[in-house]
């Protein structure tokens, strides 16, 4: 019964962090970049909007930080867990 109240832990864990990644990538991809784009025209970032910024680059520098914050948040659960690969 301890291993699977322990499984329940990581799983849960684990969406958390999910769950989590997708809501700020969702802010900052479709909020920053298109809802929230013509409040964000006053602040001039490389010559351009910062909403457009977001939008080409801003969005995708922001997923790249969430994969690596996702796999070094999911290693440390691992072991946690003593499910890693080492």
């Amino acid at each position: 019964m301890a291993e699977n109240s322990s499984n329940s832990a990581y799983w849960s864990a684990n969406v958390r962090i999910i769950l989590i990644s997708l809501v700020i990538w969702a802010v900052v991809s479709f909020g920053f970049g298109i809802l929230l784009r013509p409040m964000l025209a006053g602040i001039s970032v490389g010559g351009s909007d910062l909403g457009f910024w977001f939008a080409q680059q801003g969005s995708i520098i922001v997923f790249l930080i969430l994969i690596f914050n996702y796999a070094w948040r999911m290693n440390k659960l691992d072991r946690e867990h003593g499910v890693d690969e080492e």
